[in-house]
């Protein structure tokens, strides 16, 4: 194969996998976001792994798709409530500054809110969670893999490493165990395996 189409075909691999990054972030952002409603548990009811998924992916997606299939609209909003809203507060707490330091509003979120202006993300309006929330730290992933090629992966492995890494995957972890959870406990195994791959991805050379 002549240099000029292997450096093709590599670009349409890496483009496809970037759009299985991405729609795996926004996806994890949704169900953190919200509690799915009856169409999303319709959706991972037929989802499937990627092609090119390790078994342990496989067996995340799998386990998601059952416990959609398992799970009625109701009773996963009544368990979402309880995971992380709760009267007073929630069973976990889904925030970078609380993983980090034990408290909301800490240093954490300042650094997190300097690094998404320099990005060009400015808060919505109306929206009144802290940036650090999980499904936030997720829906910018997204929109840093689908949407500008500048910076690329290194812009992705500096936010991914100063934002995520140090605490998202303790996060997934407590998910699994939390009492309250059944059907985001597969959330929460699809969580950990697909950062545990991102980490590893994002150590390559851009």
């Amino acid at each position: 194969m002549m240099p000029e189409l292997q450096t093709i075909k590599n670009e349409q691999q890496m483009n496809q996998e970037d759009g299985v990054r991405a729609r795996t972030y926004a996806l994890l952002g949704n169900l953190l976001a919200r509690a799915p409603d009856a169409a999303m548990l319709d959706l991972l009811r037929g989802i499937e792994a990627a092609k090119g998924d390790g078994k342990n992916m496989a067996a995340a997606w799998a386990t998601l798709r059952l416990a959609a299939e398992q799970a009625h609209a109701e009773g996963v909003a009544e368990e979402y409530f309880n995971l992380f809203i709760g009267i007073g507060r929630g069973e976990l707490v889904p925030y970078g500054s609380w993983y980090l330091t034990g408290f909301l509003l800490e240093q954490p979120l300042a650094l997190l809110r300097n690094d998404l202006a320099a990005l060009g993300f400015e808060r919505q309006a109306g929206v009144h969670e802290p940036e650090d929330h999980a499904a936030a730290l997720c829906e910018v992933m997204s929109l840093l893999i689908d949407g500008s090629d500048e910076g690329g992966l290194t812009v992705q492995r500096t936010f991914f490493q100063r934002h995520l890494a140090p605490w998202m995957g303790r996060f997934f972890a407590d998910l699994q165990r939390a009492e309250g959870a059944r059907f985001y406990r597969a959330v929460g195994l699809v969580g950990e395996r697909f950062l545990e791959i991102e980490s590893q991805y994002l150590v390559l050379p851009a």
